[in-house]
């Protein structure tokens, strides 16, 4: 899996996978601590690596970016619905689904697909019993990355 990226870059949680083309950043992929890092010198990825520097430093970092974003008009308006939530609070797949007049499966369903974590920060929606999962995984590497991030935040968690 780690060929497949333009570059590998440190994280506090971990490491994140990063491809990019001159259309922008098409994927943010959160990978193992064990994988190793990739450089790269784009341009464009430089200045991602620098905008999540930014953010591990300080939450509230923002990300200008330009973003090759691909999905259904449906996603899209999840990934929008999710990018509205500020920093330091959650929602539930619930509450989108009720904005979008969907059901809360799809909205995980479509949080779960989601291509660019971090800049559609999907880690701030949950469950309504609890954090619920995160990329399609109720357990291991990924829900410690959804905690991470989620007290980085300021969250407390359930």
């Amino acid at each position: 899996m780690p060929a497949r990226f333009d570059a590998i870059l440190p994280a506090p949680f971990g490491r994140v996978g990063v491809r990019a083309d001159a259309a922008g950043i098409r994927e943010i992929a959160y990978l193992p601590p064990d994988t190793p890092v990739k450089a790269s010198a784009d341009a464009l990825v430089c200045r991602l690596a620098a905008q999540l520097e930014a953010y591990y430093a300080d939450p509230d970092a923002p990300f200008d970016l330009p973003l090759a974003l691909a999905g259904t008009g449906f996603r899209q308006r999840v990934w929008e619905a999710i990018r509205a939530v500020p920093r330091g609070a959650t929602t539930t797949y619930g509450t989108i689904a009720r904005q979008l007049d969907s059901m809360p499966r799809a909205v995980g369903q479509a949080c779960g697909d989601n291509p660019l974590p971090l800049v559609i920060p999907c880690h701030r929606v949950v469950s309504q019993q609890g954090l619920g999962g995160f990329a399609h995984h109720s357990s291991g590497y990924l829900l410690d990355v959804k905690h991470w991030l989620l007290r980085h935040e300021g969250v407390l968690l359930l």
